[in-house]
C-alpha cells in the first residue's frame, strides 16, 4: 500500500503531538492542528551535531497586551516549544535571549529613543511568556543604560559578567544556530545577521517568528535581508 507524504507527515505529527503532550508542552491553545505541527517534525530532521537553538526575546512585553506587543507574538510559543523539546531530547543546547533594560535605557522615548519603556529589569514585562518552556541558558542584553542591544550577540550568558554569546557558542562547539522569536524585523534579524558575520550557519524558523511591522512589510523585508545574507528558512 502506498503511503503519501501527507499521510506520513500527519502520522509523524500525531506521534510528536502525543510525545509533546506527555512532556507537558502546551500546544492546544492555538488554532494549529496536528497536520500543521507535522511540518515542524520534518524540519527538525536536519538538527545535527553542532546545532544550537536561540530563542529570541519571547517576553511578556513583546506579546499581545505588552508594553511593546507584537501582533500574534504569543503564537510563536507553541512552535518554539516543539523545537525546544526536540533540542532537549537530543541533548543539544538552547539559549534564550532576554531584553533586560534599566529604567533609563537609551532606546526609550524618555531617553531620546524610539520605543516606549519595555522589558524593564525585574518586572513582569521582562519575564518570559509563561507558556514558554525555559530549559537552558539565558543571555541578557540591553542591561547598560547607554547601549542599544538588538542582537543576542550583544548579550552576556548567565549574568553581566558571563561570556559573550559568540564565546559561549564556541565553547559549546556550535557551528549552526536555529533562530526564532521576537521580533523578526529587529532582534531576530540582528541576531541572525550577527550569527552569519561570526561564521555560523543560520537557520531562521519562519513559523516561529513574528514582526513588529512599524512600516508595513518590514517583516518580509527582514526575512529577505537574512536570506540574502546567507540564512536558510525552515
Amino acid at each position: 500500500m502506498m503511503i503519501t507524504v501527507a499521510a506520513r507527515q500527519e502520522a509523524e505529527g500525531a506521534h510528536l503531538a502525543e510525545h509533546i503532550a506527555q512532556e507537558g508542552v502546551e500546544y492546544s491553545n492555538t488554532s494549529r492542528n496536528v497536520r500543521e505541527y507535522s511540518k515542524e517534525v520534518f524540519r527538525m530532521r536536519g538538527i545535527g551535531e553542532g546545532s544550537c537553538l536561540i530563542v529570541v526575546d519571547v517576553q511578556n512585553d513583546f506579546c499581545p497586551d505588552g508594553a511593546l506587543g507584537v501582533r500574534e507574538g504569543d503564537q510563536v510559543v507553541p512552535v518554539l516549544n516543539l523545537w525546544i523539546s526536540e533540542f532537549d531530547k537530543k541533548g543539544m543546547p538552547v539559549v534564550y535571549t532576554q531584553d533586560w533594560h534599566p529604567e533609563d535605557h537609551v532606546s526609550f522615548v524618555e531617553s531620546g529613543g524610539i520605543w516606549p519603556p519595555h522589558c524593564v529589569q525585574d518586572t513582569r514585562g521582562a519575564d518570559f511568556h509563561p507558556d514558554l518552556i525555559v530549559h537552558g541558558e539565558v543571555c541578557r542584553k540591553g542591561f547598560v543604560s547607554d547601549k542599544e542591544a538588538y542582537s543576542g550577540f550583544d548579550g552576556r550568558v548567565a549574568g553581566p559578567d558571563g561570556p559573550a554569546l559568540d564565546r559561549w557558542l564556541k565553547e559549546q562547539e556550535v557551528s549552526r544556530i536555529y533562530v526564532g522569536g521576537l521580533a523578526t524585523d529587529y532582534c531576530v534579524k540582528a541576531t541572525a545577521l550577527d550569527g552569519i558575520r561570526n561564521g555560523y550557519e543560520v537557520v531562521v524558523l519562519k513559523d516561529g517568528v513574528r514582526a513588529v511591522d512599524v512600516r508595513q512589510g518590514d517583516g518580509g523585508r527582514a526575512i529577505a535581508e537574512m536570506v540574502d545574507a546567507g540564512a536558510v528558512l525552515e
